[in-house]
């Protein structure tokens, strides 16, 4: 089996014809031969190095980085297709949270209590205010889900209007699993808390977060990176929720005695979210919310190349491979290294779209091709959703998009998930072309990491446009591989941690 069914799902998906895989796989066939682990290798090692010291948006590091992806699409014959050479200068806000002024006070019968920051509770800073104040009633609104279409509301005969929500991250688990993870998005909660009134939030980790990421970890990376939001082309900050006033992330601990002598117990609470049950209810008592923050305006670049398409009745229609080219810079030391690399998170993703565009180059598909190297996706996806609304191409010129983000190599692979793709007719080209190279097509193993949300491929689905979001399976060749176990292992310990770096094993032939 020769390991080439990201490559070759790539190109069908840019022919125009999903019956059309063996013309697909012999018009690339000779250009996949031009692949090597060698050059796979050169970019994953050089994007991973502790040079670039790991890539965060709009520091030096990453700068370096997008030059190199530059370099290396005009090395192989890519046009460039920015708005400025390669380049689409991204607008962003960088805001910080002024760490003297976090204030979180639960107003009670019996007194006032002020909640310790960092201890029993984190916040973020503000996109736009300097400053921001706001003590309301609290009411618990389980996941701030609504979804009539599902059969679901948290809100159903609960007034917020004016009022600080408490709920969890995440969604119900009885929902589908891209419908999950559309619902667990914090903007969407958003969109939903602000138009019916609501002021502020209170969110609260579920036992799977508790699990995952231990408090002490959340607290040591607060006011380490700046928030960032991107700017419209009127210089208003993207996704920003002015009702709002302030959020704030507690404790676990701390939240047992949040829920102290109300109408539901924390406990319970967590009980009727893992079951997907309905429980919201006012808690009987206010809290004050206030924050204070700083901001300034940075530009980071998206990297963007062409290969034109080789049929004149196609060519004006567009293919987006897309990859996050940044990572998180550097932060608080572990075992003495506080460089986030983002080896796995993303250079490898970055590597791979590079060495695909080698193939294009070589045999052109009938379709326009762009290949997006985006920047400030571990800032919120903001460099997609710039792309989104501002694409370099016309947006209606756009058919789809395929996402590379954290392929993981950890064994000899035996399938593929395409996250998204059961929505398209993109589902039944990836399909075949992986069952041609011999690998299976997976759905989702793990909706409860709600993951199609959370790359870029995202941005584009909001826009309307059909994407998936590629990336190897659970599943191994090797029959003494537990690959779940290993997916676990590297979530629970080297995601977004320093070991995400060249010291990682890499199955080279799967890449």
């Amino acid at each position: 089996m020769r390991p080439t069914a990201i490559a070759c799902a790539f190109a069908v998906v840019a022919t125009g014809c999903g019956n059309a895989i063996d013309d697909a796989a012999q018009t690339v066939d000779s250009a996949l031969d031009e692949i090597t682990i060698e050059s796979l290798k050169k970019h994953y090692t050089y994007l991973a190095d502790d040079a670039l010291e790991g890539r965060m948006t709009g520091q030096p590091g990453y700068d370096a980085a997008a030059a190199y992806v530059a370099d290396q699409l005009a090395s192989v014959g890519v046009e460039p297709a920015g708005e400025d050479g390669w380049y689409q200068q991204v607008p962003l806000i960088a805001y910080r949270l002024d760490l003297d002024t976090p204030t979180l006070i639960v107003h009670r019968d019996g007194g006032d209590v002020a909640l310790d920051f960092r201890d029993d509770y984190v916040m973020g800073g503000d996109k736009v205010r300097d400053s921001t104040s706001v003590r309301a009633e609290v009411v618990y609104v389980g996941y701030g889900v609504h979804a009539p279409e599902l059969g679901y509301s948290d809100y159903d005969g609960i007034d917020v209007d004016g009022k600080i929500i408490a709920l969890f991250g995440g969604a119900p688990g009885t929902f589908p699993h891209n419908e999950r993870a559309y619902y667990a998005s914090s903007r969407t909660k958003y969109e939903e808390a602000a138009a019916r009134g609501a002021v502020g939030a209170v969110l609260l980790r579920s036992r799977r977060s508790a699990q995952n990421v231990p408090w002490e970890r959340v607290k040591k990376q607060v006011g380490i990176r700046p928030g960032m939001a991107w700017v419209s082309a009127t210089g208003s900050a993207a996704d920003y929720f002015p009702q709002i006033q302030a959020a704030v992330l507690l404790n676990d601990d701390a939240a047992h005695d949040f829920f102290r002598a109300t109408p539901i117990s924390f406990k319970d609470a967590l009980e009727a979210a893992a079951n997907s049950r309905p429980a919201s209810v006012p808690l009987g008592f206010e809290v004050t919310l206030s924050q204070a923050s700083t901001r300034k305006g940075i530009t980071s670049p998206n990297v963007v190349g062409i290969v034109r398409g080789s049929d004149p009745e196609l060519a004006d229609q567009f293919v987006v491979y897309s990859a996050h080219l940044d990572h998180l810079g550097r932060g608080v030391a572990e075992n003495g290294d506080d460089i986030y690399n983002g080896a796995y998170d993303n250079a490898m993703g970055v590597a791979l779209m590079l060495e695909t565009a080698r193939a294009f180059a070589l045999k052109p598909p009938r379709r326009s091709v762009l290949f997006v190297a985006v920047t400030a996706e571990e800032r919120g996806l903001l460099g997609s959703d710039y792309f989104a609304h501002y694409p370099t191409v016309p947006r209606e010129a756009i058919v789809a998009n395929v996402n590379l983000d954290m392929p993981l190599f950890l064994y000899p692979l035996a399938d593929l998930i395409a996250f998204g793709s059961e929505h398209s007719t993109l589902e039944a080209i990836v399909s075949e072309a992986a069952r041609a190279e011999g690998f299976a097509l997976t759905p989702d193993p793990m909706p409860e990491e709600t993951l199609f949300i959370r790359s870029d491929q995202y941005s584009f689905v909001r826009k309307g446009i059909p994407s998936i979001f590629l990336v190897p399976g659970n599943a191994s060749t090797d029959a003494e591989v537990d690959g779940q176990a290993r997916f676990r292992d590297f979530i629970l310990n080297h995601y977004h941690r320093p070991s995400d770096d060249l010291s990682r094993p890499v199955d080279w032939e799967s890449a």
